[in-house]
């Protein structure tokens, strides 16, 4: 039931995106529309497509063996086979951060990768719940999720800033709906956004629930998120940047600090009072 509910969540959230998006795009015609689609959809391809071989450079994170990393590989092994899941790549980067994250565009071409911080953090049933969670990603197609909803937002706010530029020409007030002009430029991006922000939330709910029902053991996720938290503030990760924060399964860089509208992840005090109230 927790799982259907957050995928009707998700669903509602990709209603908001694509109204918004279409009540930008009629105020520039079918041909605006499409072409602000194109354009972010080839913006977005790319990075979905190579998404494992791109992440990986920019950590600077290399693919492991079972005999380089046996502990690791055996969680994963366990984890995959437990869940009718492809085996995927196993990968380790170099960080005090204790963290980890999947990447891939399907199940068949996944990764996922562990710092080095969360292997001397965590104990083997914390491990197993991070990466119950991260297989979560991959069983979700929460990369495809992620692209989709980013070629949206990245629609309107090409739209919004095309009516910037148009703002600054001689005709741009003549004609056209003024208020809907201004909305296109300002608000339309910033709900884009946000919603786009809600939808990266919601989709770490839901691999927390996958996590926590694979292994049975709520318990454990709980105590490598409140570890995960505690240590990460104490050890930002100084490789990378904001945008990539969404695919770590705690934010990296400012330790969950933002937990509002803005954020890429939920607060973490939500996440362990939903893990704590599953029944399993």
């Amino acid at each position: 039931m927790p799982q259907t509910q957050n995928k009707m969540r998700t669903f509602i959230l990709f209603s908001v995106l694509l109204g918004i998006f279409l009540a930008v795009g009629s105020l520039w015609g079918t041909f605006g529309m499409l072409t602000a689609l194109i354009f972010a959809l080839l913006l977005n391809f790319a990075s979905y497509w190579y998404s494992d071989k791109v992440v990986l450079a920019i950590y600077r994170a290399k693919i492991v063996s079972k005999k380089e990393s046996p502990r690791l590989y055996r969680v994963v092994e366990k984890l995959a086979n437990k869940a009718k899941l492809p085996m995927p790549k196993v990968a380790i980067m170099k960080s005090s951060n204790p963290n980890a994250f999947a990447t891939g565009r399907n199940k068949e071409n996944a990764t996922v990768c562990a710092t080095t911080g969360i292997l001397d953090l965590l104990d083997n049933n914390e491990l197993e719940a991070v990466f119950a969670h991260e297989l979560g990603h991959i069983n979700n197609r929460d990369i495809l999720v992620s692209t989709i909803s980013a070629t949206l937002a990245g629609a309107i706010m090409i739209l919004g800033r095309l009516a910037w530029f148009m703002s600054l020409g001689r005709n741009s007030r003549q004609g056209g709906n003024a208020l809907g002009f201004l909305l296109t430029m300002f608000l339309a991006p910033v709900a884009a956004m946000i919603v786009q922000l809600a939808i990266s939330r919601d989709r770490e709910y839901g691999a927390d629930i996958f996590g926590a029902s694979l292994t049975k053991k709520p318990k454990y996720l709980i105590s490598a998120l409140t570890k995960i938290s505690s240590a990460g503030s104490r050890h930002p990760m100084r490789l990378g940047n904001q945008a990539s924060a969404h695919m770590f399964i705690l934010n990296p860089f400012r330790a969950q600090r933002l937990a509002g509208l803005f954020s890429t992840h939920p607060p973490l005090a939500e996440r362990v009072k939903r893990l704590e109230g599953l029944s399993l």
